[in-house]
């Protein structure tokens, strides 16, 4: 077996680095169910230790856009945050309502408004070649149409909307967050469907303030200047 320069990176380097007949093995590792056998996946809906922060796959590793698309297609969300893989489940049915509650909303409107374009998962936003996830929902303005390519968003949307659930909120507020904040997301939309709550966020001053904390049971009614006229009522985007 060769031993390996402590200096590389990625994935990609490492099968440059390797013989003709190491290749075929690393290649292999590639696949999904070898990248987890070896401890470089983290799935969203299990505990993790430690404090939650963006750390590596492994010491020494970054995964690229390049093994992202090695990915299996196999139901579940692939996203890479600063290289390191995370997996989370199919969504449940309330998840998945209430992105259809509030995807057909914004829909309607932009069938009367075209101030641009929405989209639900799966659509890959890539923001680096260590950083590629998958939001619930997305809004890319008229103005920033240059970012859309027939594969995916190469770029930060204007509105990430993310729905989570109890395991992943702390992260959704956390990790995600700071990815958002930092790739120039304009507004960051967290769902508790548990609580039934709306946290919004928005980048003042190049970070993000929230701006706003809303909830079903004070009969809030979510609105932002990214869709000027727009009004959301939290009874509709959480009714079942």
């Amino acid at each position: 077996m060769q031993i390996l320069p402590r200096n590389w990176k990625t994935c990609s380097e490492v099968l440059a680095y390797l013989d003709p007949v190491e290749k075929p093995r690393v290649a292999e590792i590639r696949r999904f169910r070898a990248w987890h056998r070896h401890g470089l996946v983290r799935v969203y809906n299990e505990p993790m230790s430690g404090r939650d922060e963006m750390k590596p796959a492994a010491p020494g590793v970054k995964l690229t856009y390049e093994d992202f698309l090695q990915f299996p297609d196999d139901g579940k969300r692939h996203e890479l945050i600063d290289g390191e893989h995370y997996v989370t489940p199919p969504p449940n049915i309330k998840h998945q309502t209430i992105v259809m509650n509030l995807g057909a909303m914004i829909w309607n409107y932009l069938q009367e408004h075209h101030v641009g374009r929405a989209f639900s998962v799966p659509v890959d936003v890539v923001f680096s070649d260590f950083d590629v996830v998958e939001p619930d929902l997305q809004f890319i303005s008229r103005a920033r149409q240059e970012i859309l390519t027939k594969q995916n968003v190469r770029g930060a949307p204007d509105l990430v909307v993310e729905v989570g659930s109890p395991r992943t909120r702390k992260r959704d507020e956390t990790i995600k967050r700071r990815l958002y904040e930092r790739f120039g997301v304009s507004e960051y939309w967290v769902i508790d469907p548990e609580l039934d709550t709306i946290k919004v966020y928005r980048r003042v001053d190049e970070r993000y303030a929230r701006v706003a904390e809303l909830s079903l049971e004070g009969g809030d009614v979510l609105i932002t200047p990214l869709l000027p006229g727009l009004e959301l009522p939290l009874s509709k985007i959480f009714e079942v």
